[in-house]
């Protein structure tokens, strides 16, 4: 039995880590640091399943020091690990990944830009935009890290706010990406059009046939 008046006991990992969300992006809108929520919990925003594993969120390069300062005064425990596109900020155990580079690239103001506000554990904040989300899972997409599963559940929940043409150009470099986009094709998740006797190059929609006959 703990003594009146005693510290409650620290809440379960899930409440912690939407906590910490919430707690993250309270800051940043505070302190005035163009951001968005990416990941998993943006992909959730817009109606993907939930993550177990972490939160993430995306500032630019230049606003990696006010945005540590910002988190830390909201009570997060600020890390800075080995990677140098990434800071890490704890709640209660659970994770914020705070990303200034996604896929290799720097997070510029552009793609920040085109995040929509929406309401997320109740507080409204910038989430990346479903063709970015997507776009930048598929690009991960490797030998070491080729979850094809999880990343179905996700396209199949988004697929109405995704610009397919986008994704194409954007993966048309990456053979992993390109095999999962040939399979989303193939499930009809895509916007591809397709003839059963057309052969299709993975990742690429099958070019319209015409109705004329010579």
């Amino acid at each position: 039995m703990t003594q009146q008046g005693a510290l409650a006991d620290p809440p379960d990992d899930r409440t912690a880590l939407q906590d910490g969300l919430r707690l993250t992006a309270v800051a940043l809108t505070n302190a005035e640091i163009p951001f968005a929520l990416v990941g998993g919990y943006a992909s959730w925003a817009r109606g993907a399943p939930e993550p177990s594993h972490d939160a993430d969120f995306a500032v630019t390069e230049k606003d990696v020091q006010r945005a540590k300062e910002a988190i830390a005064s909201a009570g997060l425990v600020v890390e800075q690990p080995a990677e140098n596109w990434l800071f890490k900020a704890f709640h209660h155990g659970q994770l914020v990944d705070v990303l200034f580079r996604m896929v290799g690239e720097p997070v510029t103001e552009e793609l920040l830009a085109r995040a929509d506000v929406l309401e997320v554990l109740a507080v409204r904040m910038p989430v990346l935009a479903a063709t970015d989300i997507v776009s930048a899972k598929m690009r991960v997409l490797g030998e070491h890290a080729c979850d094809f599963g999880r990343l179905l559940a996700i396209v199949r929940a988004l697929r109405e706010q995704i610009d397919w043409d986008v994704i194409r150009h954007d993966v048309r470099d990456h053979p992993y990406a390109k095999a999962f986009l040939y399979l989303a094709d193939e499930l009809g998740i895509t916007d591809a059009q397709r003839a059963a006797d057309v052969d299709v190059e993975p990742g690429r929609a099958a070019a319209p046939t015409g109705s004329d006959s010579d």
